[in-house]
């Protein structure tokens, strides 16, 4: 079983993607305690290469790390890399995204979720980076419970369920994360000949 660090304090997200990889022949584990990295890329991209480093730095490990937010039209792709620091609680995001749009019609809430990935080789070279999108629309008022962040008002191009409505299985197959996982693992499996 291939070992790569998840440059991620956060153990719902090793979980998450260690779902989504379970048969591909390797196994994502959380980096040294009070990884912290100050993430002040101008990118997601960006972001995400500081977090890799910073986890690969004492490791010498395969080292993955990723950077998503949710990219609004009308905010002009706000709240963007700024996702997570948008507002104080999950609640307090919501309710400040939702007071952004309050008067923007349903035609013109466009919006996607992003996710980067960088993977670093054991001497911290990218080995190899992408992207994931999720399109969809802010819908206008919260619903669901199965998930996190801005979930509950993103509704998934192509129906009117948000994402915190939609069942593990399903997310993890469409979500900007799993999409962005899906080419990551690819390259691992060819690389790595898994």
């Amino acid at each position: 079983m291939l070992k790569i660090i998840l440059a991620t304090g956060n153990p719902h997200k090793v979980e998450e993607i260690n779902e989504i990889a379970k048969d591909c022949g390797c196994e994502f584990v959380l980096p040294f305690d009070g990884f912290d990295p100050v993430e002040d890329g101008e990118t997601f991209e960006e972001n995400a290469l500081i977090k890799a480093k910073e986890a690969n730095k004492y490791s010498k490990m395969l080292t993955l790390a990723d950077d998503s937010g949710l990219c609004v039209d009308a905010l002009n792709g706000e709240p963007g890399i700024h996702s997570a620091r948008y507002a104080g609680t999950q609640s307090e995001k919501i309710q400040k995204l939702l007071g952004a749009l309050k008067d923007v019609p349903e035609d013109q809430r466009g919006a996607k979720f992003v996710c980067a990935m960088v993977l670093l080789g054991e001497d911290g070279e990218v080995l190899f980076s992408d992207r994931g999108e999720c399109s969809g629309k802010i819908g206008f008022e919260a619903k669901g419970t199965n998930g996190f962040g801005y979930d509950p008002v993103f509704v998934v191009e192509g129906g009117n369920l948000t994402m915190a409505e939609l069942n593990e299985e399903i997310k993890n197959t469409i979500s900007h994360r799993a999409i962005a996982l899906q080419k990551v693992l690819f390259f691992i499996n060819a690389k790595f000949n898994l």
